[in-house]
């Protein structure tokens, strides 16, 4: 396949708003997370909320005033120079934006049916139009001015990760010269309290991987790359996809989808097992999903490759996660430390071992993200810094 290079990507979560200031707190395991109970009155819940300025919602059309599209303003704004800088380069260049989510505008759904349901009709300024899955693509396109392919996926919490992938096969099949892709999610009612009637929210910072754990966190993000076909730079090498076929909501326990996924994508990018530095784990803390994973990753890699969960320090933001936790890998490779694996408790012992990554300088030039999602969909991002 053609190259397919990561420009750095721009990014919003709970943990920061620019690359320094979230590379330091990734790199030294500073959490972003604060209790709240907005959505669930009388139980407060560790949240990984964005606390920065965004965009104020008034200066978005009516049809996009959500706080996803507010979340992903902010990091179009930190993606600007990128892409004039892209613009300049390739002033002719087709540019297409695949995104992904799983809540789009549904928080401001859940206020506008609230009021229908108090005052009998919808607020004056409700657009049903940003509640649709389709929202958060067509906006930044919009935005941008661009013409060329916009769409949102929406598979649970592989969804931004898939976006990356589209990107690359959009790139391969020479449709676009160059892809925003990545995605965006925001905490709402839906989410948490659906999250809570599964009982897989915890009630404290969440612990992947302890022999404590007792479920995740939620939090949001937007995350955004801008992918070209260009060589050198931090490449997306590879990327595998499989289904488990084996549970509306709970993982194949022995991991096989998993294994296939994270196979696949070092497959295409024509790499064995050792040749991997770095990965990072999905880890959401509960009990089945991490069980999965460690079986998978301690069967394809053994117990000596550095990993790590970062939802301890940003919550786990469904849709906007496997961009956000691909970046968290650009930033590894591009800084030279890895994000240490946070544990306020000991590491489960009935689980494989796996080497959980400490905060240590580090040089290596490949790594891998996992997210696994409701329904069994599986995907492995491999990212490989070029030598230029």
């Amino acid at each position: 396949m053609p190259p397919c290079r990561l420009l750095p990507p721009a990014l919003v979560c709970s943990i920061g708003d620019d690359l320094t200031t979230i590379a330091n707190a990734l790199l030294t395991g500073r959490r972003g997370l604060e209790y709240d109970d907005v959505f669930t009155p009388g139980r407060p819940l560790p949240l990984g909320r964005v606390t920065t300025s965004l965009p104020a919602a008034q200066t978005l059309p009516p049809a996009h005033r959500s706080r996803n599209n507010q979340l992903l303003a902010a990091a179009l704004e930190q993606l600007a120079p990128t892409l004039e800088a892209f613009r300049m380069r390739c002033p002719d260049a087709r540019i297409g934006v695949v995104l992904g989510t799983s809540t789009s505008g549904i928080g401001e759904t859940e206020t506008a049916l609230a009021e229908r349901l108090r005052e009998g009709h919808w607020p004056d300024d409700f657009h049903y139009q940003r509640h649709e899955i389709g929202s958060p693509a067509r906006f930044v396109a919009e935005r941008l001015g661009l013409d060329g392919p916009a769409y949102t996926l929406s598979t649970a919490c592989t969804s931004s990760a898939r976006a990356l992938a589209s990107a690359k096969r959009l790139l391969a099949s020479r449709v676009c010269d160059a892809v925003i892709a990545g995605g965006a999610d925001s905490l709402c009612g839906l989410t948490i309290n659906g999250f809570a009637s599964l009982e897989a929210l915890s009630d404290r910072p969440c612990q992947p991987f302890s022999a404590q754990r007792d479920g995740i966190n939620l939090g949001e993000a937007a995350a955004l790359f801008l992918v070209t076909a260009e060589t050198g730079g931090i490449q997306l090498s590879g990327y595998g996809e499989s289904s488990d076929a084996h549970h509306i909501s709970a993982p194949r326990p022995d991991g096989q989808g998993a294994i296939l996924a994270m196979q696949a994508a070092l497959d295409m990018a024509q790499l064995p097992a050792t040749a991997i530095d770095y990965l990072n784990l999905h880890g959401t803390a509960t009990r089945q999903n991490d069980s999965m994973e460690a079986r998978a990753v301690a069967h394809l890699f053994g117990n000596t490759l550095p990993c790590s969960s970062t939802k301890t320090l940003t919550g786990h933001t469904l849709g906007a996660c496997g961009a956000l936790e691909a970046a968290f890998c650009w930033l590894a490779l591009n800084g030279g430390r890895l994000p240490p694996q946070v544990h306020d408790s000991d590491v489960d012992p009935e689980l494989p071992l796996l080497n959980y990554a400490k905060a240590t300088t580090h040089h290596g030039r490949r790594a891998i993200s996992n997210a696994f999602a409701f329904g069994g969909n599986n995907i492995a991002l491999l990212l490989e810094r070029c030598n230029e």
